[in-house]
């Protein structure tokens, strides 16, 4: 062989190789995250600006599968089984609603969320501290937030006596907590657990019959689609309410005083990194809210014949006229 042929093999080789190699060399796997929700909304987007904010690109170094109950909760079962078939890296679960149809379809894969109210209380974590399981995330409920929303109540009824307590979730860990501060504003409180619409409604018109002056509501995601007509019921029956969704209050809700969802839910990307990251969901801790508001609705005040003191609406982070 001539040296000039030598030399232009040589050569090509040289060319060729390095792009075999580059051609074999694997592709990274891009993680999948589930997301159950009922639709799409400013709390869903908050989720995504919450991955944003820590480097997450959707389709360039993350997928997010959306599953939409579009109001058919019944549904929930059926799309949380997808996302299992999809054996995507994490489900995201806001509420109690969809955490239970999560954990239904699937024991191995890391379930986040970001709404649960009392998660010990409800059977979904082991413990607050260290959750066991595949199953962690953000709560609602404070040490003594239940005992601030009574606080308020009685800013606006000082002669309050008899409240009625609807709760989506069963007071765990913080019952003790919320009789004692109860008693210590002279408060009779009337409990009632309701998980569904007819619940809720049965559940009132029983409680209607011990006349509470006022009603405080804890409730999840579930009773969000109603808000509106649970508000009227309010009004119709002359309860002043206080609530732990912002939405209520823009629905007709008296008064809410609660965790900001929007903040949870953009901290929940951060349990989602985590577990990518390799962390154990049984061994994140379940984190109370850091950031709470605090919204006055005047229209409903004005209909149920109410004077809010100025003191309250100073200090309130939105009033709605």
């Amino acid at each position: 062989m001539k040296r000039r042929q030598f030399v232009a093999l040589v050569a090509g080789v040289a060319v060729v190789w390095p792009w075999g190699v580059h051609a074999q060399q694997p592709t990274a796997k891009i993680p999948r995250i589930g997301f159950l929700a009922n639709i799409r909304s400013p709390l869903t987007d908050d989720f995504e600006r919450g991955l944003s904010e820590l480097g997450y690109v959707q389709g360039k170094n993350i997928f997010i599968e959306w599953r939409l109950a579009q109001g058919k909760f019944e549904r929930l079962p059926e799309l949380a089984a997808d996302l299992v078939r999809l054996n995507v890296d994490v489900i995201v679960a806001p509420s109690p609603l969809y955490i239970r149809a999560a954990r239904q379809a699937t024991s191995s894969i890391p379930i986040v969320f970001a709404l649960a109210g009392d998660p010990v209380g409800d059977g979904l974590v082991a413990s607050w501290a260290r959750p066991g399981g595949n199953i962690t995330g953000l709560s609602t409920i404070a040490d003594d937030l239940v005992t601030k929303q009574l606080e308020l109540l009685k800013e606006i009824l000082p002669a309050v006596t008899r409240v009625a307590m609807l709760s989506e979730w069963r007071p765990g860990d913080w019952r003790i907590d919320l009789e004692t501060a109860a008693a210590s504003l002279k408060i009779q409180l009337l409990l009632l657990e309701a998980r569904s619409r007819s619940e809720f409604e049965t559940g009132l018109s029983k409680l209607l019959g011990e006349r509470p002056e006022a009603v405080l509501v804890l409730s999840g995601v579930g009773f969000y689609p109603y808000r509106r007509e649970i508000a009227e019921l309010f009004v119709k029956h002359q309860l002043p309410s206080i609530l732990n969704m912002r939405e209520y209050a823009e629905a007709g809700g008296l008064m809410v005083y609660a965790a900001n969802t929007y903040d949870l839910m953009s901290r929940s990307a951060t349990y989602v990194d985590k577990i990518l990251k390799g962390a154990n969901p049984a061994d994140l801790p379940v984190q109370q809210p850091t950031k709470f508001e605090l919204v006055i609705n005047l229209k409903t005040a004005k209909a149920l014949g109410l004077t809010i003191p100025p003191t309250l609406l100073a200090r309130a982070d939105e009033v709605i006229e």
